[in-house]
């Protein structure tokens, strides 16, 4: 038998981005429960912000040119707070301001309170010299009306709701949620709390992966059906997948896509639609596939925990925001020392589990086993290690930083 050859993680990954077409049915929902979600028209601003100058400090208002060498007392003529709006300020005269507040039409810098000395009588003693424009917000600088201040196909974050609203939006236009139907498959598989440790059969292990995949969907949005585990037979494989296809956009499961006597996965998916069993080159996560149940996508995971983690990251998780519409989909890595040592270069595309050191280095965990979930918990970032490459004490390598991909 030949040989199939191992496919490369970005070849992979620009294939699966293909197959992906964007969800097209829209809703609206209000700004403030829309973080996370892609948005799916341009949103223009109908407003300049700040709308007039305003002061960026609490103080005194005043025009430079009635500064003089030294301090300079003025009459206080006006107290000005945000959310109101003072008059014009005559010349050799000042208004009290507040941050926020906006600049009264003649003057043209704002000396904050720290160099000013309030005086009886409604005056002030400055102590500071100014020049023209200084503390004051310019109008527009922030927004210019009829720009757009976030673009289709953004995934938005609670900096970008803040700044919808900013501009008066209540509600956002944006793609549907991805429906996504999750199963693990493997007769070894039970659930915590049905049975406890000292009564777990030899050969069980309590069923991992169903809670950090439904965490990861969950937290891209997506409205996940949870169909449970099911057995290692072809016929109860193949229920659960015409099962999960009705309704769905994906159907998401982990294990059974290797090719063993009870990896059932391959039969069921191909008698309901096609599959592409790809064996990538990446360690951990050889094991992968893709294809159609019907209308619904179809990727299948690793079993292993660590295996099927990494794989959801690097590859599942740019398919449902492509899906979603996001334009961002590709993560991105940094160089960072290493301090530690690989002696021994794998075939394949390594990533690696490590964190971030006080020393600004990076640490790896000792065990990079793809059974071994704590290293994920440990971790704080995957190193990118490049086939056949090994790493010396204080090298660069890539680093990506699992904030980058949970979020």
């Amino acid at each position: 038998m030949q040989r199939q050859v191992l496919k490369p993680l970005d070849d992979a990954l620009a294939q699966l981005l293909q197959y992906a077409s964007v969800l097209t049915q829209q809703e609206e929902v209000n700004t403030f429960d829309a973080d996370g979600r892609v948005l799916a028209q341009d949103i223009v601003s109908d407003l300049q912000v700040p709308p007039q100058d305003n002061s960026s400090m609490d103080g005194y208002a005043l025009r430079c040119a009635d500064l003089l060498p030294g301090a300079t007392e003025l009459p206080v003529t006006q107290r000005i707070a945000a959310g109101s709006a003072g008059v014009a300020l005559s010349a050799s005269s000042a208004a009290r301001i507040f941050t926020g507040a906006p600049i009264p039409p003649g003057a043209d810098a704002v000396i904050m309170q720290e160099d000013c000395e309030a005086l009886p009588g409604e005056r002030v003693r400055i102590k500071a010299t100014a020049l023209p424009g200084q503390w004051i917000r310019r109008a527009g600088e922030d927004i210019a009306a009829g720009s757009v201040i976030l673009a289709q196909g953004e995934r938005l974050s609670p900096a970008a709701l803040g700044l919808a609203a900013s501009v008066g939006m209540s509600t956002l236009a944006v793609l549907r949620r991805p429906r996504v139907a999750l199963f693990s498959t493997g007769d070894e598989l039970v659930m915590p709390g049905e049975i406890t440790p000292a009564r777990m059969k030899p050969g069980s292990i309590y069923n991992s992966n169903r809670f950090f995949l439904r965490a990861l969907l969950q937290r891209l949005g997506c409205q996940v059906s949870d169909l449970g585990i099911v057995p290692d037979r072809l016929d109860a494989t193949v229920q659960a997948l015409q099962q999960a296809a009705r309704g769905h956009d994906l159907i998401l499961t982990s294990g059974g896509v290797s090719v063993g006597e009870e990896d059932h996965i391959k039969p069921a998916v191909q008698s309901l639609g096609s599959l592409d069993l790809w064996q990538l080159a990446i360690k951990p996560g050889k094991p992968f596939a893709y294809g159609r149940v019907q209308d619904a996508h179809f990727i299948g995971l690793p079993g292993n925990p660590v295996s099927s983690f990494v794989t959801f990251l690097l590859l599942v998780r740019p398919f449902l925001l492509r899906l979603q519409g996001a334009r961002q989909v590709a993560v991105h890595s940094i160089a960072v020392p290493a301090h530690f040592t690989l002696p021994k270069a794998d075939k394949r595309r390594e990533f690696l589990r490590a964190r971030r050191n006080a020393q600004g280095g990076l640490d790896l965990f000792g065990n990079q086993s793809s059974g071994v979930l704590t290293s994920a918990v440990w971790a704080d970032g995957l190193v990118d290690n490049p086939p056949g490459q090994v790493i010396a004490y204080g090298d660069p390598v890539r680093f990506i930083p699992l904030m980058e991909m949970l979020g």
